[in-house]
């Protein structure tokens, strides 16, 4: 099966280069030519635009950084992607958006399963990330094989709309635990502790958290390089308010998270990293939160 790869981001990137890496022939294009050298190096073959790439696939991966991206790009393709063909959308949209942009390929006769994928970036370059997929059984079975290149632990949620819902979730968790774990690392440091030291101590405890643990790490090297943007985060944050709203859900702790990200986002701009939302208590407090022995960026 010849796939088709559109949005060669930092995640993107990553996912790419896994399915070429492990020997699935594949076409790639991305808006920025820089993401070129490295996919051919891996074995890919790259398309000047969206309509070149999907007249030579079966199948039309996506991943891009908002709704209206998606759109953009599927509108794009659509028209040059043979009826019978499948859309694999990788994106995080919310259940409302993924459903409105399905049914309009679904009307091309053009197939749909929305796969996004959660750890991070770091998880992706490794071709270790979680996927969670949505949409008809037969779909996800065809496809398993590519999702299981990319990806380690796959999950088929349900039908269509079903993936949008748990990936929101996981994110709305994470954020949720960043703010905190910032709070639990400036505790440490104004009351004397070394940082390094309380770090392992809740890793190893019953208060650590896979964010503690991957992204806690980033904060004490200073670099706070997740590869994930306050505006991405503020997305995905605005899709639970809307969850919670839909079924009836009163999210206390995301609302408070979203707020400390609106703040963040005013101090530091949409493209800082998302981890930078601690900084604003470093700043408060005019304490930083730095420690030996961290990476800047996770591997």
């Amino acid at each position: 099966m010849q796939y088709g790869f559109i949005g060669l981001g930092n995640l993107g990137g990553a996912l790419a280069a896994s399915l070429a890496r492990e020997g699935f022939a594949l076409v790639v294009h991305d808006r920025d030519p820089a993401a070129r050298t490295a996919l051919e190096a891996v074995g890919a073959t790259w398309a000047d635009s969206p309509e070149e790439l999907a007249a030579q696939v079966d199948a039309v991966i996506t991943c891009l950084p908002s709704p209206a991206a998606s759109e953009a790009v599927l509108d794009a393709f659509l028209p040059a992607l043979e009826p019978g063909r499948d859309w694999i959308e990788v994106s995080t949209l919310g259940r409302a958006e993924i459903l409105r942009l399905a049914a309009k390929a679904q009307a091309a006769s053009v197939n749909v399963l929305e796969a996004p994928v959660t750890g991070g970036v770091h998880l992706a370059a490794q071709g270790r990330i979680t996927v969670l997929a949505g949409g008809e059984a037969d779909l996800f079975n065809r496809h398993r094989p590519a999702l299981q290149a990319m990806g380690d632990q796959i999950f088929h949620m349900g039908p269509l709309g079903s993936a949008a819902l748990i990936k929101v979730i996981t994110n709305m968790l994470a954020f949720i635990h960043l703010v905190a774990d910032g709070e639990a690392l400036m505790l440490a440091k104004r009351g004397g502790l070394d940082l390094k030291t309380a770090w392992q101590a809740i890793a190893a405890s019953s208060g650590s958290s896979f964010v503690h643990e991957t992204e806690g790490q980033l904060i004490l090297n200073g670099s706070y390089d997740v590869a994930f943007s306050m505006d991405l985060a503020l997305k995905d944050l605005g899709f639970a308010r809307e969850f919670g709203r839909e079924f009836g859900v009163p999210l206390d702790l995301a609302t408070l998270t979203e707020q400390t990200f609106l703040r963040g986002h005013a101090a530091y701009g949409g493209h800082a990293q998302s981890t930078q939302v601690v900084k604003l208590l470093e700043d408060l407090l005019d304490t930083d939160l730095r420690a030996d022995g961290f990476p800047a960026r996770l591997e």
